[in-house]
């Protein structure tokens, strides 16, 4: 198994980071206007036609996600945001997901926090060829999926809103190759935690997993492809053993 030098492999990566973070912030100090605006039209607009979504309790910073992520359309981020309140409610009525909710995932020990980038976001180490489809089926791993963001989520420092994810294939084969959940992983991503991503770095993938990778990727909205990154072994030394 890899030793993973998280340092290393974002300083591979660092002038195009850069780049796309100055663009990134030009685009976002010149919608900021806007989103103000549109902010509490969407609360308004959600209490009403669900008074039972507690979109009280959601921050500005939530709902503004929800609005970048559906171009600044107050139409389609209310729906958006509607839906998200009403899964939220079904699928974690008790506010967290508990350890004890997915022990077969978590048997599997596969993901692991490992502090953040010089941006600030946490970066969350994925072991790819630890994960099978375990007895708990589908929906523990979607239990398992949830678990893991809101964990990630509740690192992120004041003014920080996205985390950054480095998925390790070393070893990687077709035993864990879990279609139906990789689907399900990038539907609650893309649905519930919009704006959330920052990037994805792929290390040491094997050639096998390419074959998996093409049937995911029509699945993979455009804004979040551009964040998934290969990252070559040469271009981070240090991490086999």
């Amino acid at each position: 198994m890899s030793m993973i030098n998280c340092q290393e492999i974002m300083e591979s990566k660092e002038t195009t980071e850069d780049k796309e973070t100055r663009s990134e912030q030009q685009d976002n100090m010149k919608n900021n206007w806007m989103e103000q605006t549109k902010i509490p039209q969407v609360r308004a607009i959600v209490e009403r036609q669900d008074p039972s979504s507690k979109v009280a309790e959601v921050d500005d910073l939530t709902i503004r996600r929800f609005l970048r992520a559906r171009d600044l359309d107050i139409g389609k981020a209310s729906s958006m945001l509607l839906r998200y309140l009403k899964w939220r409610r079904e699928f974690v009525p008790n506010g967290s997901v508990s350890l004890l909710e997915m022990p077969n995932e978590v048997a599997q020990n596969k993901m692991f926090l490992q502090g953040s980038d010089k941006k600030g976001r946490p970066i969350t180490v994925i072991l790819g060829a630890r994960h099978v489809q375990s007895k708990g089926g589908l929906e523990e791993f979607k239990r398992f999926v949830v678990y893991g963001f809101d964990k990630i989520c509740s690192r992120m420092p004041p003014g920080q809103e996205k985390f950054v994810v480095i998925g390790d294939l070393e070893g990687w084969g077709y035993a864990n190759s879990d279609i139906h959940g990789y689907l399900a992983s990038l539907s609650i991503l893309q649905e519930y935690y919009p704006e959330r991503l920052a990037k994805v770095f792929l290390v040491h993938a094997p050639y096998i997993f390419m074959a998996v990778w093409k049937i995911v990727y029509p699945f993979i909205d455009k804004n979040t492809r551009k964040k998934v990154k290969y990252v070559h072994s040469s271009r981070i030394p240090f991490t086999k053993n």
